[in-house]
């Protein structure tokens, strides 16, 4: 796998070894960072984050900051590596956390989220719902939700999905901050 553009264009990523982490694959990617190309000066949060190419393919692409959040020790150790290898940790920190437990006692907002969990595990909507709690997301920021078909954004945050595309084992959601909203928390469901 490696960098599509950027500072670190063409470069090498590692892989999670293993089978239990489902990679981001080349395609994915293209797909992802054709729809908002842009992120020069963003800060980032890259949850479930596996490898980090997502995240740090936005450092290649001018972001300031990447948050990566992961909890998986194969992983973990992915991301150490590709963090050294292109010689990003002054513009990065990886959290040792569970997705929930960091959303919960995060504090940040960011510009991008994006939300990359395994497949058919019921994560997609509980993650939704902390982040618009918590209102992490900057006014202009986007969420980018990489999920199984089989895994249907609830109605609640309907209102937000500014884009979808569909493929046969991939859906993507891109979903925008709650905006002019009288009160965030009583527009979500208790």
């Amino acid at each position: 796998m490696r960098i599509i553009t950027g500072i670190y264009k063409k470069r090498n990523l590692f892989l999670v070894p293993g089978i239990s982490t489902r990679p981001t694959t080349s395609f994915n990617r293209e797909v992802i960072f054709s729809v908002i190309q842009n992120y020069e000066g963003s800060r980032v949060l890259d949850l479930f984050a596996g490898s980090g190419s997502l995240g740090l393919e936005t450092l290649s692409r001018g972001a300031v900051w990447v948050d990566f959040v992961e909890f998986a020790p194969s992983a973990i150790s992915t991301i150490l590596q590709n963090i050294t290898h292109l010689d990003c940790s002054e513009n990065c920190h990886l959290w040792r956390k569970k997705v929930d437990v960091y959303l919960k006692s995060c504090e940040n907002k960011y510009d991008i989220i994006f939300i990359d969990p395994p497949y058919d595990k019921n994560l997609i909507n509980p993650t939704l719902k902390l982040i618009y709690e918590k209102s992490l997301l900057n006014d202009e920021g986007s969420i980018i939700a990489e999920h199984s078909p089989q895994e249907i954004i609830a109605g609640e945050f309907t209102p937000y999905i500014t884009k979808e595309k569909h493929f046969k084992r991939s859906q993507f959601t891109w979903l925008r901050a709650m905006k002019n909203e009288c009160s965030q928390e009583s527009s979500l469901p208790k």
